[in-house]
């Protein structure tokens, strides 16, 4: 194991980083939105619109029927939904990344005037449109990146749902965004909360943050109880309805750890600044300590509804009708230390984070790669961090990537992850929920 790694994972050392300037477009200082009574409608591109996040930002959109417009839809390869969505939201064009879905979409829609397009060179290129407005990016994992570049070298709005984004480039995104004078909204419960709390603050006046985590449906488990549960009950997240991934990801912490390092580039942090803590109940979504030593802290239903609309609602919160948070009905906020010991993903995102350069984009690959794999029964769960380990080992290191380098090393790292877990795979067993662990 290479000393970097070693460090960072048993030492628990995350080397502070020079401070950066934060960039983010506060609610008080960005450019006005359209406001609640404006007559002309915020045009929406959302960019996986049949997954969770897109499903319930339509949701939005119809309750506020006067405020949006959705002008694009895109999808994976879910074409009945899309195509569902489409006939209902009229938007002008809808693209359909699985071109094998393409002849589908397409004769189902020809009765409507409305563009059909496949394939993910036309995700971006729907991204950039000049009749959207803002561009809610709701794809899952690398799939997300070139879409929110053309968008962000468009001039659009991001409201921003896809944290692997950053996680892969976050330094050339946010140079771009920079470059681009565009504004990134963040649409993750804890990324917004964070967003919230520090609206009217002097950004010296932050001593650090702290995400919240919930633990997952394994808080408390041991590493001997992991390594024999299945897929079923991986899925069970306590306090959420998300999509399979990130289920997987809250499940062994990666999510969190992916969050970790979004927080670094979206709030321009120094990696000593950014701090994890369970709180099982996910009412308190985020807190910011400031340097005189108080907090602020956001809290509410873990319902994605409600940082989806205040990312698309800007600058203006927006009524609705949805249940109110009690604290009655929570009597009790509790909060515990990260296991990092048995959930190895987070100190694996934390060293990724503190080398820098491609070793994020490498995290994420890996882990894409791993849950895929667990989610078709082919690994078990711990041997997600294991793959993951592997791959920060092994594949090579670039310290200052351009976006070629990027996509090169998200290349190399899914065919090394891939070949990890074609070893790993047992064929007269394959549905053993834990098979032997990776070598290290």
């Amino acid at each position: 194991m290479p000393p970097w790694l070693l460090a960072a994972l048993v030492a628990g050392r995350r080397p502070a980083l020079h401070s950066v300037a934060p960039y983010f477009c506060l609610a008080t200082t960005c450019p006005p939105a359209l406001s609640a009574s404006s007559a002309s409608p915020v045009r929406l591109a959302l960019l996986g619109s049949t997954g969770s996040i897109g499903t319930q930002a339509l949701e939005v959109v119809a309750a506020h029927p006067a405020r949006f417009r959705v002008q694009v839809l895109t999808a994976h390869a879910n074409a009945a939904l899309l195509i569902e969505q489409a006939r209902r939201w009229q938007p002008a064009e809808v693209v359909i990344g699985d071109e094998n879905c393409y002849a589908e979409v397409r004769a189902a829609l020809t009765d409507l005037p409305i563009v059909v397009s496949a394939g993910p060179a036309a995700v971006a290129a729907a991204a950039a449109r000049p009749d959207v407005d803002t561009v809610l990016t709701a794809l899952v994992g690398y799939a997300g990146l070139l879409p929110t570049l053309a968008a962000i070298r468009a001039g659009k709005t991001i409201a921003l749902a896809n944290k692997e984004t950053l996680v892969v480039a976050g330094e050339l995104v946010m140079a771009e965004a920079r470059r681009h004078g565009t504004r990134l909204l963040p649409v993750d419960s804890e990324h917004s909360a964070i967003y919230q709390c520090l609206v009217g603050e002097a950004p010296e006046s932050v001593e650090k943050i702290i995400l919240t985590a919930s633990g997952g449906p394994f808080r408390g488990r041991t590493a001997a109880e992991l390594a024999h549960i299945t897929k079923a009950q991986a899925l069970k997240h306590p306090n959420w309805t998300m999509g399979a991934k990130i289920t997987i990801d809250s499940a062994s912490l990666m999510n969190k750890g992916l969050e970790v390092i979004e927080a670094k580039w979206l709030f321009g942090l120094r990696d000593d600044q950014i701090d994890v803590v369970v709180h099982p109940q996910s009412i308190i979504h985020s807190l910011v300590h400031f340097r005189d030593g108080s907090l602020k802290a956001q809290l509410g239903l873990p319902d994605m509804k409600l940082p989806i609309q205040y990312a698309l609602g800007l600058p203006d919160r927006l009524p609705n009708y949805w249940p109110r948070f009690s604290f009655l009905d929570y009597p009790t906020l509790t909060f515990e230390v990260p296991d990092r010991e048995t959930f190895r993903c987070l100190p694996l995102a934390f060293a990724a984070m503190a080398r820098g350069g491609t070793a994020p984009c490498i995290l994420n690959a890996a882990n894409e790669v791993a849950v895929a794999a667990f989610l078709r029964d082919e690994i078990g769960f711990l041997a997600i961090p294991d793959l993951i380990g592997e791959c920060l080992e092994t594949v090579a290191f670039t310290s200052q990537p351009s976006l070629d380098d990027y996509i090169a090393t998200d290349a190399e790292t899914r065919s090394r992850a891939a070949e990890l877990v074609a070893n790993y795979f047992t064929v007269s067993s394959p549905n053993l929920s834990s098979p032997p662990r990776l070598s290290s």
